[in-house]
């Protein structure tokens, strides 16, 4: 363990997603004093795309980026006593090890290497359904036998105990599966200030930190709403929570990087892809409503006060299927008589492939991007996507799109379309669902091959959490002006399996009731127009001045089969701050003035 009369623990993140800045680990390694480096490689989607690697090679199945992330900074870490804990070996964290080690070898390193094993659940399916797990969808409650499919990956969702047991063998580097986000960090901190599974508080802010960590540098002013108040952004320093025994911490970035660690760029992190206040772990139940931010200097801002609840006897589990082939043409449509246009490009593709319903989908969208007396041929504009999913693949491919170039010398006037001939591509289904901890068999695999098995977080205790009481602050009234909403509120969105999640915060009181009594779900329906149909759930966060939208089914089943031209639902939070509102005039003075908080 580390020196336990350390009382500040400095925990580094480097990577937010596959494909992260390659020198982000460097950068955090040499740009200042850490004691982990951690990083987070795996979304949702992520798994499919590395269960496609892994059956191009069976010794594949990791987050390759990783390993040139570790030719640059090992023999650093080990010089420095810095640890290394990741989620990079995905769906194959034994051959990510193998990998390491080798990697070590050929840079003359001795580094002890673990990694954690336990998450894969595909071939104990059968058995967990005869069992009476009914594997049930988290959204719709229908059970996975019910179905009809073959899943291809089921990975559950482990805590942080396996991190913790690897440390205890002593690892200078932890690999790990699908672990969740947040445990690359719980894990450490838990690690070294000697944290009991029972802890609940300390586990929760930690859980609390690992979620401000795990997206990178969106905590240091990346994709943030105010994104003017940002320097530097050009090139954003990675965060780092400086951890202390009680759970409370501190965000920050290495000095003289740029990015802004604010009061904002947190609340907008804490936001990213959540449901309600109560944010669920495999190690413990952490409560969003009690979470305290404090700016404590430049780029510093300090985290207190964060409740947890016992763990859950249940964690998630991430099903994949394959839901057939796709294909999607573009047409622009320029000028006048856009909606003919689009009428006829859609009847006349359609009559040559003989029919839409010989597809098990279609979804047609035309975006009226074109102005009215155009300054330019881009302005006048608009676009026609027509995407197309089945089975068999060759209904999809070139038979699909070879039709739609036909029509390019026979159809509407200006025809011209944005991309050429295109082929099917394969597209898996997301099936979130639920398995009882007691199925999960975890085990950490030490550097001498030695394995141990993890004992899950379970108790029968019953915590009763009061969250803070909201500010006693009346919404503004008198005059208004019809302006965007962003224009006092920033917003953070995400996705989540097959819904959508668009945090909406204030930056003072005032505008916070105005928030809270404005926005209902009713009047957020009529703002988003792709919401109206949807079921809609409102979350409050008063302590973080926040409203929480999740949007139930906006992307269909889940980001891989989503037809959405932003499937991820990233633009989503810009898209609603865009829409026009009376606000008081009041609070676009308080804005105007810079007397609200960053």
């Amino acid at each position: 363990m580390t020196d336990p009369a350390k009382s500040v623990l400095r925990i580094a993140n480097c990577s937010g997603f596959y494909g992260d800045r390659l020198s982000a680990a460097r950068e955090m390694v040499e740009g200042g004093p850490i004691d982990f480096l951690t990083g987070d490689y795996l979304a949702e989607l992520t798994l499919l795309i590395l269960w496609k690697m892994k059956q191009k090679d069976s010794e594949g199945g990791y987050a390759r980026t990783f390993l040139k992330q570790m030719e640059e900074v090992l023999g650093t870490c080990l010089d420095k006593g810095i640890k290394i804990v990741t989620n990079a070996g995905g769906l194959n964290p034994a051959s990510l090890a193998i990998r390491m080690r080798a990697l070590a070898d050929g840079l003359g390193l001795q580094a002890n290497i673990a990694h954690i094993e336990g998450d894969d659940v595909l071939s104990k399916l059968p058995k967990l359904q005869a069992g009476g797990e009914t594997l049930a969808h988290l959204d719709s409650g229908r059970p996975l036998a019910d179905a009809g499919v073959e899943p291809i990956a089921a990975n559950a969702y482990l805590g942080a105990w396996g991190i913790v047991e690897a440390l205890n063998t002593g690892a200078d580097v932890v690999v790990c599966p699908r672990v969740t986000d947040a445990s690359v960090v719980v894990g450490p901190a838990a690690w070294h200030f000697g944290w009991g599974k029972t802890d609940w508080d300390r586990l929760a802010s930690s859980v609390v930190a690992g979620h401000i960590l795990e997206c990178g540098a969106q905590a240091t002013g990346g994709n943030y709403s105010f994104f003017q108040e940002v320097p530097g952004l050009q090139h954003p320093g990675f965060p780092i929570a400086e951890m202390h025994e009680d759970g409370s911490f501190i965000v920050t970035k290495h000095e003289n990087t740029g990015g802004l660690v604010s009061v904002g760029t947190v609340t907008a992190q804490l936001l990213y892809e959540i449901g309600s206040e109560r944010y669920m772990n495999p190690d413990v139940v952490a409560r969003f409503d009690t979470i305290g931010l404090k700016q404590q200097g430049p780029d510093r801002v300090l985290v207190t006060g964060v409740r947890g609840e016992p763990a859950p006897d249940t964690t998630k589990v991430c099903i994949n299927y394959l839901g057939g082939f796709r294909n999607t043409m573009s047409f622009v449509l320029t000028g006048l008589d856009v909606e003919e246009k689009a009428k006829l490009a859609e009847e006349t593709l359609f009559a040559e492939l003989g029919g839409k319903d010989q597809f098990d989908e279609v979804t047609v969208k035309l975006t009226r991007s074109d102005r009215e007396d155009p300054g330019s041929n881009e302005e006048a504009g608009a676009l026609l996507r027509i995407t197309v999913k089945d089975r068999d693949p060759k209904k999809v491919g070139r038979a699909f799109s070879g039709k739609a170039v036909e029509m390019a010398l026979a159809n509407y006037p200006g025809f011209h379309m944005a991309g050429g001939l295109t082929s099917e591509n394969v597209f898996g289904v997301y099936w979130p669902a639920l398995v009882s901890i007691d199925a999960i068999e975890e085990v950490v695999v030490a550097h001498d091959g030695s394995r141990t098995d993890v004992t899950p977080a379970k108790s029968d205790e019953t915590v009763s959490v009061e969250p803070p009481s909201p500010p006693s602050v009346q919404a503004p009234s008198g005059p208004t002006k019809r302006v965007p909403l962003g224009a006092v509120f920033g917003a953070r969105s995400g996705d989540k399996g097959g819904n959508a999640n668009v945090g909406i915060w204030a930056r003072s009181d005032a505008a916070y009731a105005w928030l809270a009594d404005y926005l209902t779900i009713a009047r957020f329906k009529q703002l988003v127009g792709e919401a109206r149909d949807l079921d809609v759930r409102r979350y409050e966060l008063p302590n973080l001045r926040a409203l929480n939208f999740v949007l139930v089914g906006l992307l269909g089943e889940g980001v891989a089969s989503s037809t959405r031209p932003d499937p991820q639902a990233k633009s989503l939070g810009e898209y609603v701050r865009a829409k026009l509102v009376d606000l008081p005039e009041t609070l676009l003075d308080d804005a105007k003035s810079g007397g609200s908080l960053h």
